[in-house]
């Protein structure tokens, strides 16, 4: 299969065709939704939660996430790899947020960033695409701003709100962004936002009408461990699976099961017996 890129997936949306992405956080992860044939691998922030064990994205530092990408592009050969800036690292200056932006391309091989935030963000995407670094918007639930949205809630729900979200979207689009991410909006908004953009629209909880869809690995695994949003659909029961792999070793090697002899390295010789 091709190599997906930023140009191919704008191609997909006028074709009509389906978008697939998932999240990834290391090469073996990222290099079995490569072979499987997805399209586009986030290396998001949500790594705080689901791999580092925190209650919210926003602890999740720029080191962090240089050193997750790194592992991640190093098991693709055809998905589109999206990095996303962690929180504080394009909030303070668009000199800094570019700086930063350089080093997910320059030093972790990644083809694309993903910011949180529509028209507020239209002139920080704008300098990111000037300096050739391809950029993905990210409306609606955007995770970084959980303290000011009060907790993970829905968004545009009521027709001011939806407006809202348009416009978002709109900016992002105008500021030449490739891609919006639409998360946990009504599917009747992301329905208007993706026939009025130009761009792909990538859903997570916004409904089956945007031009892809994306999940938390972890969730589609059953790797996570807290509640999931109705959004979700669970494709395996990982979590029971390694637990049980887990277990039955713990019982092997208290047991004197494991190793066997057949598990074992062999002289290639009798040793001699020295005899006193």
């Amino acid at each position: 299969m091709d190599k997906i890129t930023v140009p191919s997936l704008m191609d997909r949306k006028a074709r009509s065709e389906k978008i697939t992405a998932l999240t990834a956080y290391d090469y073996p992860t990222a290099r079995l939704i490569d072979e499987a044939g997805v399209d586009v691998i986030l290396v998001g922030d949500s790594l705080g939660m689901v791999v580092l064990g925190r209650s919210s994205t926003l602890p999740v530092t720029l080191e962090e996430m240089l050193h997750h990408t790194k592992a991640v592009t190093a098991g693709v050969k055809r998905a589109l790899v999206v990095a996303d800036m962690p929180f504080g690292t394009y909030h303070t200056s668009q000199e800094k947020a570019l700086e930063n932006a350089v080093r997910f391309l320059k030093e972790a091989a990644a083809e694309a960033v993903k910011v949180e935030g529509g028209e507020r963000r239209q002139r920080l995407i704008r300098k990111l695409v000037d300096a050739e670094i391809p950029v993905m918007g990210h409306v609606g639930l955007t995770p970084q701003s959980l303290h000011r949205l009060g907790g993970y809630k829905v968004q545009g729900k009521t027709r001011e709100a939806a407006r809202a979200l348009v416009s978002d979207a709109l900016a992002v689009e105008a500021a030449g962004a490739f891609a919006v991410v639409l998360e946990c909006i009504p599917l009747e908004v992301a329905q208007e936002i993706t026939g009025r953009l130009g761009i792909p629209t990538i859903g997570i909880g916004a409904g089956p009408h945007c031009d892809g869809q994306i999940l938390v690995t972890h969730d589609l695994l059953g790797l996570s461990f807290n509640s999931h949003p109705k959004f979700v659909r669970k494709y395996a029961d990982l979590a029971s699976t390694m637990g049980g792999a887990f277990r039955r070793y713990a019982e092997d090697v208290r047991g004197g099961h494991f190793p066997t002899a057949e598990e074992s390295y062999h002289y290639a010789f009798q040793p001699q017996v020295v005899r006193k």
